[in-house]
């Protein structure tokens, strides 16, 4: 085991001492080069000749996958490459800089990044805990000085999450990198594409009194090139902006990269499992006011909508982060949708008590009569079903009906083969005459009698519509009042 472990050592220090030169080529100049930039180098301190030189940092953000967008906890979670260049200004050092002729013409070396100095480069609004990155990558060197350094790193940032036009939003997640030891004039971070900025100044007002800040920004301040598309969101931009700020009490500015990632949300998944799922529910809601009220399904139909919409909004909880800022627009739908539903279930029990009142339990009050039957269907264009009408002639004493209801009574009124008991149970509405005269005919033998019955059917069936006739008139109140709950119901 301690021989495998002193193995690996050395393939270890052989690859650092001779690393690879550009060419792909190992050499001995290679080695030599490390050798004499890395000899007397000391990590921990800024490399600068003079301590009053500003180190310029130069910061490329190349995104590579957007991983999660977290609405719940509002964390962002990406995939990125994190690409650093320095570039030394007035620092004439030899540790980092050579001549590639003196040494077999190596333009190119990489070095470990544990082995160098490098800027403590963090994300500031981290979420995760890891600020800094975790995978230490080789750093690339050129002749000039020049060190650059492209880590991957995946990153959770906290991004907050607006969800006032869910599941139609469009959200702005920033990353802001900046020093954590270092001030401005200490080390300047800088956009890689500093050559297309465009400065905006402006005086702000902190916790501390009045600051000024200097923003640069750069309209394609991330790198999509070797982006994989997420399955969730858009990217709609990726601006940087260069912040600078100087406050009364501090001499040295304070400098950071925002980076800004706006998303618009993909919303085919939403419309087929949530928008139009809620919206058809929604329909049903007014079907429940045109079921009959003796089906008995009214009530059924309003909780079994209720419940599912109730289902619906624990799901929509579940999605959304808990926030009393703001209601996200389908929030407010199925609220209101709710509340519809609610009102139908109270609309539909008062409809049901009406429809089966009677006049023998209830007694309908004149403002009722007046509003509900007589003001609101004139509105509403609702017209009664016309009774039946009996019309008295005066004249000749008799009674008559409209066409349209005379073959409904013709059936109460067809000739039947009566009893001599039915007949005399009818007798009140004979005439004196009549009745003395069919008295004296009783008293005759069976077969005058027989006759004189048949004489009579036409008389006993016009004294059954007249028993229809006033048994009708008798109930027409009665009937009146069922008729009136029914309208009103």
């Amino acid at each position: 085991m301690n021989g495998w472990m002193i193995f690996l050592e050395i393939c270890w220090a052989v690859s650092v001492i001779w690393p690879l030169p550009a060419d792909g080529l190992c050499g001995q100049d290679a080695g030599r080069l490390i050798e004499d930039l890395l000899a007397d180098y000391n990590k921990l301190v800024r490399p600068v000749e003079n301590d009053s030189d500003t180190l310029i940092v130069r910061l490329k953000l190349k995104l590579s996958q957007l991983l999660d967008v977290h609405e719940k906890n509002q964390i962002m979670t990406t995939n990125v490459w994190l690409q650093h260049i320095l570039f030394f200004s007035s620092w004439t050092d030899y540790k980092l800089k050579w001549n590639p002729a003196d040494y077999g013409g190596v333009t190119v070396l990489y070095v470990p990044s544990d082995m160098i100095w490098l800027p403590d480069i963090v994300l500031y609004n981290n979420a995760d805990g890891n600020y800094q990155v975790s995978i230490m990558t080789k750093a690339k060197l050129s002749p000039n000085g020049t060190v650059e350094w492209s880590p991957p790193a995946i990153y959770k940032s906290m991004c907050q999450i607006d969800v006032e036009w869910f599941p139609f939003d469009i959200q702005t997640c920033e990353m802001k990198f900046g020093s954590w030891t270092y001030g401005g004039l200490e080390v300047d971070l800088q956009h890689k594409d500093s050559h297309i900025e465009r400065a905006e100044t402006e005086t702000l007002l902190g916790f501390d009194g009045h600051y000024d800040e200097t923003v640069w920004i750069v309209n394609e301040g991330i790198d999509l090139s070797d982006y994989y598309p997420s399955v969730e969101w858009d990217i709609l931009g990726v601006p940087g902006k260069r912040h600078l700020k100087r406050y009364p009490c501090c001499e040295s500015p304070f400098i950071d990269l925002t980076y800004e990632i706006r998303l618009r949300r993909k919303t085919l998944f939403y419309i087929v499992y949530l928008i139009f799922p809620i919206v058809s529910i929604n329909f049903l809601t007014v079907l429940v006011f045109y079921l009959p009220s003796d089906g008995g399904e009214k009530i059924s139909l309003c909780l079994n909508i209720l419940i599912s919409l109730t289902i619906f909004f624990l799901l929509l909880v579940e999605i959304i982060p808990s926030t009393s800022l703001v209601i996200p627009l389908i929030g407010k739908y199925l609220l209101f949708t709710m509340v519809l539903v609610t009102l139908s279930v109270i609309v539909t029990v008062i409809t049901l008590n009406v429809h089966f009142r009677s006049p023998s339990t209830h007694t309908m009050p004149e403002w009722t009569k007046r509003i509900f039957i007589e003001f609101l269907p004139k509105y509403l264009l609702m017209r009664r079903p016309s009774p039946i009408k009996i019309i008295r002639n005066s004249s000749t004493n008799t009674f008559t009906i409209p066409k349209r209801h005379d073959r409904k009574l013709l059936n109460f009124s067809r000739p039947r083969d009566h009893t001599v008991s039915a007949l005399f149970d009818q007798m009140d509405f004979l005439s004196p005459a009549y009745r003395s005269s069919f008295c004296t005919m009783r008293s005759h033998d069976g077969s005058s009698f027989a006759s004189f019955q048949k004489e009579l059917t036409p008389v006993m069936s016009a004294v059954d519509s007249v028993t229809f006739i006033a048994s009708h008139m008798k109930d027409d109140k009665n009937g009146q009042q069922v008729y009136s709950y029914l309208f009103l119901s």
